[in-house]
């Protein structure tokens, strides 16, 4: 050991060690950020844990971040596993596919993908105005409304 000596880039250099991913504590459970292919955080009953979101299927929303921003739209599919949902023409990407099978031609396809639940508001058509969502009781049912407009949402 007496004869080491490092040269170069190395020289002096402090060696760091890996830190873990940034996490925080939730409702119970930590979150902590991890890759797609890792597995899904699980709540105490073995079931993964699910995102609360603002919106609901068939629901009118407006994008208002990203490539589409400005696009009025309809909530199509909610993924609550990571938080997305899927919008009727909004993250339109071209994909290639690969040939299944013997004799089959590959094809280059349009499809929309997911996009997060907060780059979406939701869209009064009467109004012309997006709004934040609010929730109320009505005749004995809870009922959400739109709190700009007033304007009551089916559920």
């Amino acid at each position: 050991m007496a004869g080491l000596t490092l040269t170069g880039s190395f020289a002096g250099a402090k060696l760091r060690t890996p830190t873990a991913a940034p996490s925080r504590v939730s409702g119970g459970f930590q979150v902590v950020a991890k890759k797609k292919w890792e597995k899904q955080e699980l709540n105490k009953n073995g079931n993964p844990v699910r995102v609360s979101m603002h919106v609901k299927t068939n629901d009118k929303v407006v994008v208002v971040s990203g490539a589409d921003k400005g696009k009025v739209t309809e909530v199509v599919e909610l993924f609550t596993k990571s938080g997305e949902i899927l919008c009727k023409d909004v993250n339109v990407k071209t994909k290639h596919v690969k040939p299944k099978g013997e004799g089959e031609t590959g094809q280059i396809i349009q499809r929309e993908f997911p996009i997060h639940h907060s780059n979406v508001m939701h869209w009064s058509e009467a109004q012309k105005t997006r709004s934040r969502i609010g929730h109320k009781v009505e005749n004995g049912k809870k009922v959400r409304f739109l709190k700009k407009t007033g304007e009551v949402l089916a559920n």
